[in-house]
């Protein structure tokens, strides 16, 4: 039974995108019925998964040579992740219904999004390392094609390339890992590697390691490669909120929780982790603070909550992290979801032109501002509690300074929180916007995303117990939801953080009689505003590409046919060295 369900976790989805291209543009109401059932379905199929949660294979696929089986094993945190791609991907396309009414080219945009979400399920759902990084690109691949859905417009083709080149470079780090995997072990199986890293050379084992953590921080936009996510932002809305809580950034997550009982004791690797966690969180919460574009300090915002998983992971808190992970899935969704409400009906993104739209959009406002409370880690919404596990497992696991500007920057976070839900929902109408509310298949995507911010925090123990039983490398202790919700009580790291976002509100409900002081602060709002310089790094790494392209360029025929036989040639010939074990 969890072979069928898996296969139809991946295969729903992937079905339902050709059929959907398949019946053409001049079918709208078909193309959002077929995308909406084919997806559920798929939800579904996930959360039946979860049921039958298990260590072993659920599906095996016998291919031979060098591949090995192509095996999936629904394992906690196979089925959860699953869960989190299917079921908040599906909330995103019925909340298409009205968002892309009147859109052109409806069939590749729905079957962009059914096939990106089908890949995230088998990317998390494999055991074997190269079938995670064909998944790996193929997810790329989606991302490039939805953010650069609107081909005519030169910013969303830019910010679509930029992301694809920039992930690129994390996937080299990724392939350089599988290679590696297999070269000393003769398997691309994760279980043997989790298994045998022990007894590899240090050497192999750090490369390993560092690649992973490379690959990881490019797929979830952290430093140095997180001015991506942002430029991402040119992309449909609902495809904003996939990309953020559903599929493309959970995976670097995923990816060191996973192999994290692997690269712990590789000198230096959990401190560089934790690193790489603390300076994305904090740059891009001062980004998220100098922005005034909605959907970039959303980006900004989820580009820090990542930090916030990455730090836990290296801290040794693979729970708190993935549990986080959940929360800011949920919180998310329901803000971008929001945002794209608001940004639908007011016909801009700029809060500067905003204000006083909470009257004009009632249910809007509230779910967005529930959404707020999970994102600034007010009690009792789900941000509350798993950000509060992740302050706590950084407390124990790793040094206090860094704890320390955790703390800082869960202030900054309640302090652009709040200053982007006053800008567009309260004080005074600045551009005279006329909004309307939502129609009724964003509503239904959005009530139970808010119904999730308010309530999923009691699934803490079902969590917890999901993971350890499943995750025997990982050493994850199942305690009771009353437990964990005592520990977090009891913790002084959970007061120091309260303590945080209460001065994050007063400085923005101040802020007038701060301006002095934020006038001081100017200047690194500024250099925050420009991307503390990374963004021309990561612009020239992108032009050099582009230009090293175009060079390649007279190496093409011309002739599409030739092009495309010595394409399949030189492919048939490693797939035949790589069947045959050469």
């Amino acid at each position: 039974m969890a072979g069928i369900l898996i296969a139809l976790c991946i295969g729903l989805p992937w079905a339902g995108a050709l059929l959907v291209w398949w019946i053409g543009n001049d079918n709208p109401r078909w193309q959002h019925s077929l995308a909406v059932g084919f997806s559920a379905a798929g939800g579904l199929a996930a959360l039946a998964l979860i049921g039958l949660r298990s260590q072993g294979a659920g599906l095996s696929l016998k291919v031979g040579g060098a591949f090995g089986d192509f095996s999936f094993v629904p394992d906690g945190l196979s089925v959860y992740l699953t869960a989190i791609a299917t079921v908040i991907g599906s909330l995103a396309v019925i909340f298409s219904i009205d968002y892309m009414r009147g859109e052109e080219q409806l069939g590749r945009y729905y079957a962009l999004v059914l096939f990106f979400i089908g890949s995230m399920a088998g990317l998390v759902l494999t055991n074997n390392l190269f079938l995670m990084f064909l998944f790996w690109e193929i997810t790329a691949l989606c991302s490039y094609g939805l953010i650069s859905f609107h081909n005519d417009d030169p910013k969303a083709v830019a910010g679509g390339i930029k992301a694809l080149i920039i992930t690129q470079l994390g996937g080299i780090g990724l392939l350089v890992a599988a290679i590696l995997s297999y070269s000393y072990l003769g398997s691309f199986d994760t279980n043997l590697l989790l298994q045998k890293a022990p007894e590899l050379p240090a050497n192999v084992l750090t490369i390993l390691a560092f690649g992973c953590l490379a690959a990881a921080a490019a797929k979830s936009a952290q430093f140095p490669f997180q001015t991506w996510l942002p430029d991402a932002m040119e992309a449909p809305t609902p495809v904003s909120a996939l990309i953020h809580a559903a599929t493309m950034v959970n995976a670097g997550v995923y990816l060191l929780a996973r192999f994290y009982p692997a690269f712990a004791a590789v000198p230096n690797w959990r401190e560089a982790v934790m690193l790489v966690g603390m300076i994305s969180a904090l740059m891009a919460a001062l980004m998220a603070l100098a922005a005034n574009d909605l959907k970039r300090v959303l980006a900004y915002s989820t580009v820090s909550q990542l930090g916030y998983m990455v730090y836990a992971v290296g801290a040794g808190g693979v729970l708190a992290s993935q549990f986080h992970l959940l929360s800011h899935s949920i919180f998310k969704a329901l803000l971008f979801l929001g945002a794209g409400a608001v940004i639908h009906a007011a016909g801009t993104r700029d809060m500067r032109q905003m204000g006083g739209l909470g009257s004009q959009m009632p249910f809007v406002r509230t779910v967005f501002v529930a959404g707020a409370l999970a994102l600034a880690g007010v009690p009792v919404l789900n941000g509350f509690w798993s950000k509060e596990l992740v302050l706590e497992a950084g407390l124990s696991g790793g040094p206090v300074w860094v704890f320390g500007l955790m703390i800082f920057t869960a202030a900054l976070t309640a302090l652009y929180t709040f200053r982007m839900v006053w800008m567009v929902f309260f004080g005074e109408n600045r551009g005279g916007l006329h909004a309307h509310e939502a129609g009724a298949a964003m509503k239904t995507a959005l009530a139970p995303l808010a119904l999730g911010a308010l309530v999923s925090w009691l699934l803490a123990g079902p969590f917890s117990r999901l993971l350890a039983e499943t995750l025997p490398h990982h050493s994850i202790h199942a305690l009771p939801t009353g437990e964990i919700l005592l520990e977090v009580i009891k913790a002084p790291a959970t007061y120091i953080a309260l303590a945080a976002v209460a001065l994050g509100l007063a400085a923005w409900w101040w802020r007038e009689k701060l301006r002095l002081f934020s006038e001081a602060l100017s200047g690194i709002l500024w250099v925050a505003a420009h991307s503390f310089g990374f963004e021309a790094i990561n612009r020239g790494v992108v032009s050099v590409t582009n230009d090293a392209a175009e060079d390649l360029r007279g190496s093409q025929t011309g002739l599409l046919n030739w092009n495309v036989l010595a394409i399949i040639i030189a492919l048939v010939l490693v797939l035949l060295l790589l069947a045959l074990g050469a």
